[in-house]
């Protein structure tokens, strides 16, 4: 038994409503959800309860999310090359902070050229890196969390970034300091704290 064009019309509007902001997906969707319901013909459930499994067998965090999981395979590569870099530039000004710190212990020349060298590594490349591989996710969380997100980005930057200008003797060290001192201690740690307080009662 073939749906009526009224179901039809029903299945588009739920997908519609989905979110889905490409069009070929939408169609892609529709069409499989009627071929889904029309091999279920026979079942007793009502048309709606049936839909409703449809969606939840193929989509059962959100037909939305089929939309980014196509946007993922589509980019696959350029991802894999953007954390082939995150990686690798974490690894590095990792390495190099770690070295100057030992350089500057032991009093060896160039240790605040390494201790640069891996905090600009960092800081301007690991971490914008880090947030943008993590936005899609941090886009799906509830506000608090995306706030405590961004009040960590910052306050990791302010702070990384007095480092390297007290290490090169640059005006505006400490009032960096200052502003990522604040920000983490009444942006970043409030945020987190609620967050573990809401998990710890749920």
């Amino acid at each position: 038994m073939k749906l009526t064009e009224q179901e039809i019309a029903h299945i588009r509007q739920v997908v519609d409503a989905s979110g889905i902001e490409r069009i070929s997906l939408r169609d892609d969707i529709v069409d499989h959800l009627c071929c889904v319901l029309e091999s279920w013909r026979h079942t007793r459930e009502s048309f709606d309860v049936k839909l409703k499994y449809a969606i939840l067998d193929l989509a059962p965090y959100g037909l939305k999310q089929l939309e980014h999981e196509t946007v993922r395979l589509l980019n696959y590569n350029r991802i894999k090359a953007m954390k082939k870099l995150m990686y690798t530039t974490g690894f590095l000004g990792a390495v190099a902070t770690t070295l100057g710190v030992m350089f500057k212990i032991l009093h060896w020349p160039g240790a605040d050229e390494l201790f640069v060298v891996g905090y600009i590594l960092l800081l301007l490349i690991f971490v914008p890196l880090s947030v943008i591989d993590r936005f899609k996710v941090i886009l799906t969380k509830a506000l608090p969390e995306k706030l405590r997100a961004f009040t960590g980005v910052v306050a990791a930057l302010a702070g990384g970034m007095a480092g390297i200008f007290k290490i090169m003797h640059l005006p505006g060290a400490d009032q960096l300091l200052i502003t990522g001192a604040l920000v983490f201690a009444f942006g970043f740690l409030p945020f987190l704290f609620f967050t573990l307080y809401k998990k710890s009662i749920a």
